[in-house]
């Protein structure tokens, strides 16, 4: 028999101190139309992508959710099989959570975004609208902009005198930008939450400057008529030895106000020891460049800034261990403080770590759980490009919906792999069934659970669609042989059609109500010092 909990008995864990991961399993385009507060949303297509790295102990307790229990149910037997033995599923989905009384959310990053207004409300941190700050720049005043977000997103549009700062740098660079007390810092991001963070994070750290977010963020700026950059390459590279000193003076006040605690590698030793039954993230904070350039073994990425305002897209269980580190400690600490307001009780910050330390270099290295085991037929993408000169072969691509936009193999069928079984009965007959994705990883997955779906010879695509386009063959772009409505991404007030300045309206109401909604709610932890 299925386990499964009570909405009543899930709000129960919810409110103690016990570790939980709450996993939404549908698609994020559904996920963002209705789902519970503190629920991951870890698709049922990339749970064996994903899972590990948001949930590492086998033994969390883990409670899945969809709209019914159907996909659940699927998920629960995909996990078991994977090694996760403490599994349960909501009873009667988010529908029984509503039938119980209990609040729903659209939106994403939702217990991030909801934190940033209750910093706003709490601290009444200082604002400026963008017509004020549009006339105060065009005075030449005293003033600098530094815009909070990653650099990619800098580079889609920024504000024409914003200089890229994301989130955790703030406190370490701006004051390479701000020497003088005088000069006043506004810190925007696209629409609320990190223009606010940024802004009591500076106030936090107790720099002598005015600090002020901008209200709204870029947002607010394009709705006020004024023009946005594109491609925009500024930002603070070197520090000075005067800036720096500075820096390690606003870690030191925040870590007092905050109440940081910081461990060392012996510490970190004896966490290690014991993830049989408690989870630990080991977390570095710095920028993808210097991750990159050498990290510490068994750490993951997580830019300070972008894990304050996502931090369930790193952590997928509430009451874990995060464990904190950088280069010097600035950067960690001040992430380490937002943590700690969000409710997290166990955060360190790791300490007495030597360039020689962070002896693992390149990118984060994904943990497909299952994938050695597969046995699935690889395909070559030049005989996949006779297959198709022949006809003899469907081509599916599980690509998300906006890659598939983007460039797929021409002919392709767009698919989430939650619902194959639903395509492939009604594809054209032919002797071959060729699944590819953007790197090959999740179409390898997909190959190996759809035998029992058709009677075609079921292969994977080498290497997906960056190996078919690394070969020459031609990629398309465009909606054609995609769903009219695809429900695997969610979409930005930017990535909107037709009227985007209503989107983004909406948007900022939805943000701003959101103080109210989590009131109703009543399982935050959110903490004011």
């Amino acid at each position: 028999m299925t386990n499964t909990i009570s909405a009543e008995a899930l709000r129960a864990a919810l409110l103690d101190d016990e570790e939980l991961a709450l996993v939404d399993v549908r698609e994020v385009g559904a996920f963002s139309r209705a789902h519970l507060l503190w629920a991951n949303c870890i698709p049922f297509s990339q749970l064996e992508l994903r899972v590990d790295a948001l949930i590492p102990r086998r033994s969390t307790r883990i409670v899945l959710c969809d709209a019914d229990e159907s996909l659940a149910s699927l998920a629960l037997r995909r996990l078991s099989h994977l090694g996760y033995a403490h599994v349960e599923i909501l009873e009667g989905g988010i529908n029984g959570w509503t039938a119980a009384g209990m609040e729903l959310f659209s939106g994403v990053n939702v217990p991030s975004k909801a934190f940033g207004e209750f910093v706003e409300h709490t601290y009444d941190t200082p604002n400026i609208d963008a017509e004020d700050l549009h006339q105060r720049l065009e005075a030449g005043d005293n003033l600098v902009v530094v815009d909070s977000r990653p650099m990619r997103e800098f580079r889609a549009m920024s504000l024409p005198a914003g200089t890229c700062m994301p989130g955790a740098e703030l406190a370490y660079r701006v004051h390479e930008i701000a020497p003088d007390p005088n000069t006043t810092v506004v810190v925007n991001c696209a629409g609320r939450t990190r223009s606010i963070i940024g802004a009591q994070s500076l106030i936090n750290a107790g720099i002598p400057n005015p600090v002020m977010a901008l209200r709204n963020g870029t947002m607010a700026w394009h709705m006020a008529g004024f023009p946005l950059d594109r491609g925009g390459e500024r930002y603070v590279d070197k520090l000075s030895d005067e800036s720096l000193t500075r820096a390690h003076a606003c870690a030191e006040r925040v870590a007092r106000r905050f109440g940081v605690r910081y461990i060392d590698l012996n510490d970190l030793d004896e966490l290690r020891a014991e993830d049989e039954y408690r989870n630990l993230f080991l977390l570095d904070v710095r920028s993808p460049e210097e991750f990159a350039a050498g990290h510490l073994p068994d750490s993951r990425n997580a830019p300070g800034g972008q894990l304050v305002q996502a931090t369930d897209e790193y952590v997928g269980v509430l009451g874990a261990r995060i464990v904190l580190t950088d280069n010097d400690g600035v950067r960690a600490t001040m992430t380490a403080s937002w943590l700690l307001q969000l409710g997290w009780r166990e955060v360190y910050v790791l300490e007495g770590v030597s360039d020689a330390d962070f002896s693992e270099q390149g990118e984060e290295r994904q943990s497909v759980l299952g994938l050695g085991e597969l046995d699935v037929e690889l395909i070559s993408a030049p005989s996949l490009a006779r297959l198709r000169e022949e006809g003899r072969v469907n081509v599916v691509d599980l690509s998300s919906s906006r890659h598939f936009m983007q460039a797929h193999v021409e002919g392709a069928r767009h698919a989430v792999r939650s619902r194959l079984h639903e395509l492939i009965p009604v594809l054209p007959t032919r002797p071959w069934l060729v699944f590819t994705c953007e790197d090959g990883v999740l179409s390898r997955l997909a190959a190996a659970d759809s035998d029992e779906h058709t009677d075609a010879r079921v292969a994977a695509l080498m290497g997906g669609n960056a190996t078919w386009a690394d070969n020459g063959f031609t990629m398309v772009s465009g909606g054609h042989g995609m769903d009219e409505h695809p429900d695997d991404v969610w979409m930005s007030p930017y990535d909107q059609t037709g009227r985007i300045e209503d989107a983004m309206n909406a948007y900022l109401d939805w943000e701003i109500a959101l103080v109210d909604q989590i009131e109703r709610d009543g399982t935050t932890r959110f903490r004011r010092f």
